[in-house]
């Protein structure tokens, strides 16, 4: 069975693409580093990490981008000689505008080296690339009205002032007329355009309804590519809106023909548990799963029937799902595959391997939006433990270092190692609990004297619970109190509609001095209940 999600945490918008038997899913990463996930498979059920194609200034630097910014739903396609990646720099999210500016990469393998990108527009964001029969390119994306009524089609928000179709080419980019090919349907907020050719038909999925729990998969069909396009006779393949299952949020996906003839669709999703206040959220963020589709009178349905996806899904062959454990690292040599950062197109600022640990290099604060010291990985279980070792020798309160669990800026919890007068070296317990505005810090714990050495910590997460814990040669300790988990989620804050990745669990090391000092951490284990919920 295809168990979903097939990317567990933060993996939204993904991109499904095929190149002969080979299977790709590409997802956003936004202020992430490095830019775009892309994940391989034979089988649909078992997936593989194989690429992170924005690894450099020249294609990404994301210095300065707010919060939930960055990289929005790549497209990642192949027209039968290379791959074509196209995705959003979004600089700007709060307010009117969102300064969304659009670009084109290509390689021949996909995990080559991806050329310098070409600058296609800045209109909106979502785009696409699609590769005609003909040869000709098409790219499409949603526009954005800052004016605050658009067009007037778009029902639900007058900035979704519709989908934009025009030709393009790597020697002349935009080619010809814009065109604006759809609208969308009453549920509105029309963004995440696809184009797919089937039997005379130019299908174009979209995503609707926003990020959250009215979310969909919207499809329309016209004979021409310019339109006018029909929409679905029940207008969305794919919604879980009022229903009460396991996977909520589901839409903004792409459709997949196999070459065992079957028939698949991708769509983001989210796994929702009761929060303290009874209020549902996601622990794990955005993630991505897959369900079989069939075709009916020229229109793509559910195979199982009716909209809301299923959590197993038959799968196109007969293979065991490989088993996912404990992840136990000792730092030395690269870092490990499943760790990004934030922003930086120069890491070696903020931090270095070497053969005994990973080196952090304090930089800004832990809310900075330019040069922040944080290495963390997905928060891919609803229950798990995670564990640092930190060696540390901090100087003044100024400079701290330890493991954070973390949204964003003002989403987060932390236990540091920090320096206080007439103490000297103690661990401490910092929050920011998602109050808006202002990034209100809150210290749970009264801070505990550290003997000289390295510490070891660890946090413990179960749905909203969290506890850290400590120890130097002895038992764990418990350290402050529990803390609101649901706090480090989407909902957390300013809300699902503001807060578009997911939970991380790392290491974060700042020095406000200016002076960066460093600490080092020997390892990190990231170990799921039960083998992964």
């Amino acid at each position: 069975m295809i168990r979903n999600p097939v990317l567990p945490g933060f993996n939204p918008d993904p991109s499904f693409c095929r190149v002969g038997e080979d299977y790709y899913l590409a997802t956003s990463t936004f202020e992430w580093y490095p830019g775009v996930q892309i994940f391989h498979s034979r089988d649909l059920v078992n997936w593989r990490l194989v690429a992170r194609p924005l690894n450099r200034a020249a294609l990404l630097d994301m210095r300065g981008n707010p919060d939930s910014c960055g990289i929005w739903a790549p497209c990642l396609s192949h027209d039968g000689t290379a791959f074509w990646l196209v995705y959003t720099d979004v600089k700007r999210l709060d307010g009117a505008f969102k300064d969304a500016h659009n670009y084109i990469t290509r390689c021949e393998t996909v995990d080559g080296v991806w050329s310098d990108p070409w600058y296609v527009n800045s209109s909106g964001f979502d785009p696409s690339l699609f590769h005609d029969d003909d040869g000709r390119k098409w790219f499409v994306n949603m526009r954005w009205n800052h004016r605050g009524k658009g067009s007037g089609a778009n029902p639900a928000h007058d900035a979704f002032d519709g989908i934009l179709l025009q030709e393009w080419s790597p020697e002349r980019g935009l080619i010809g007329p814009v065109t604006n090919i759809f609208n969308g349907s009453p549920r509105g907020l029309t963004e995440a355009p696809h184009l797919f050719k089937r039997e005379g038909y130019y299908y174009l999925t979209t995503a609707e309804g926003g990020t959250g729990y009215d979310h969909a998969v919207t499809l329309a069909r016209s004979r021409d590519i310019r339109g006018p396009y029909e929409v679905h006779p029940e207008a969305h393949v794919i919604c879980a809106a009022g229903s009460d299952g396991p996977i909520q949020r589901t839409g903004h996906g792409q459709y997949v023909e196999t070459h065992w003839g079957r028939h698949y669709h991708s769509f983001l999703m989210g796994r929702p548990l009761p929060g303290p206040d009874g209020k549902p959220f996601c622990a794990t963020g955005r993630e991505s799963g897959l369900e079989e589709v069939v075709w009916r009178d020229g229109w793509l349905y559910l195979a199982a029937g009716g909209q809301v996806p299923r959590a197993a899904v038959p799968a196109p062959v007969d293979i065991v799902p490989a088993p996912r454990g404990p992840v136990r690292r000792q730092f030395s040599g690269a870092l490990p595959d499943e760790f990004q950062w934030l922003r930086t197109p120069e890491p070696d600022r903020i931090f270095r391997m070497e053969p005994d640990a990973l080196v952090l290099i304090g930089r800004e604060s832990i809310g900075s939006w330019f040069e922040q010291a944080l290495v963390a990985r997905r928060q891919e279980d609803q229950v798990y433990t995670a564990e640092t070792t930190v060696d540390f020798t901090p100087e003044t309160y100024q400079q701290a270092a330890g493991l954070t669990t973390y949204y964003n800026r003002h989403k987060f919890h932390a236990t540091l190692v920090t320096h206080e007068a007439g103490t000297g070296r103690v661990l401490v317990v910092m929050s920011c609990a998602g109050d808006w505005p202002g990034e209100r810090l809150t210290w749970p714990a009264a801070p505990v004297p550290l003997e000289d050495g390295p510490v070891e910590v660890r946090v413990t997460v179960n749905g909203a619970r969290q506890q850290f814990w400590w120890r130097q040669g002895g038992d764990w300790q418990a350290l402050g109190p529990e803390l609101d988990a649901s706090v480090v989620s989407d909902e957390g804050g300013k809300g699902e509609h503001a807060s578009f990745t997911g939970a991380f669990v790392g290491m974060v090391a700042f020095d406000v001095t200016g002076q960066a000092a460093e600490a080092r951490f020997a390892r990190f284990d990231y170990l799921p209940a039960d083998g992964g919920a």
